[in-house]
């Protein structure tokens, strides 16, 4: 009888402090193709311990990048853009397989998501002068208020545009100097880990970005409840995660952003590119100095 050989598929892992680690709970999930159903790769199903070690390296990694300088954070996510450029053509053929789309809606996505990086790497040093202001006070003092990163943030990717959106919502995020844990859509966990890759082989720091993979519903809470999580960004459009985001985060008064109001065509421009995102994760630091000899 002639040889037969079964495709090995490929596992998709976690990105946890600038790693690839398997699933502590060792729960996978499979990866179908959109149009004829058939098994592409399988990927982790992340877990309440994995939430806790990305948020953990997520916690380890801000001290260093909230100090990196403006022009250097810049530079990291334009380097990132260069990784995706460079990559393209698997990110096209990804998008196609898991979602359905046709090649020139997916390479549309791409080159929106390169762009996206582009773009917001150009306001790593000029936003702090936007939203930055001197105060006037009934006093011999100079007051000055300028936006600060957070802390550790948390994201819930949007289920369409699955790579866009995700990407939008992490470079808005992190070009201040906050750190990330990303709870990605399903239906983009194979685009996400190849971010993943890319980020990995770029110039950004560990554990700047942590990315699971998983079922969102599961996750939700404990990225809710979690006391060393300052801020969340939920992107999913879904009431039900958005309510069970809010309950949790009043544990600790962390901030809920809401991005529901941004339709899956808005991502590839206007509101998704609104530099006013950026104060979603930043707190605003008033300093006093004295005016006189």
């Amino acid at each position: 009888m002639p040889h037969q050989r079964l495709n090995v598929l490929k596992t998709y892992k976690l990105y946890i402090g600038g790693k690839f680690p398997r699933t502590e709970s060792g729960r996978y999930m499979t990866a179908t193709n959109a149009t004829d159903g058939s098994h592409i790769a399988h990927y982790c199903q992340a877990s309440r311990k994995d939430l806790r070690d990305a948020v953990v390296a997520a916690r380890s990694a801000f001290p260093g990048w909230s100090k990196a300088t403006a022009y250097l954070r810049g530079q990291i996510l334009y380097r990132s853009a260069e990784m995706i450029e460079s990559r393209a053509e698997s990110f096209v053929d990804e998008l196609v397989s898991v979602t359905g789309q046709t090649k020139a809606d997916a390479i549309r996505e791409v080159e929106a998501s390169i762009d996206r990086l582009v773009h917001f790497a150009g306001w790593t040093d000029k936003y702090s002068q936007i939203f930055s202001s001197v105060n006037p006070v009934a006093s011999s003092h100079f007051n000055f208020s300028a936006p600060e990163p957070t802390g550790v943030v948390g994201i819930v990717s949007p289920d369409s545009p699955e790579l866009l959106g995700m990407v939008s919502l992490i470079a808005s995020t992190i070009l201040t100097g906050n750190t990330a844990v990303v709870i990605v859509s399903k239906t983009a966990s194979l685009p996400a880990i190849s971010l993943a890759e890319a980020l990995a082989t770029s110039d950004l720091p560990n554990g700047v970005v942590n990315l699971l993979t998983g079922v969102r519903g599961e996750l939700a809470p404990w990225l809710a409840s979690h006391m060393d999580i300052n801020a969340i960004v939920d992107g999913s459009g879904d009431l039900g995660i958005l309510k069970t985001l809010k309950s949790g985060a009043a544990d600790n008064l962390k901030r809920v952003s809401d991005h529901s109001f941004i339709s899956p065509e808005d991502w590839f421009e206007g509101a998704a590119c609104d530099p006013y995102r950026i104060l979603d994760v930043t707190e605003t630091k008033t300093a006093w100095h004295p005016i006189g000899s």
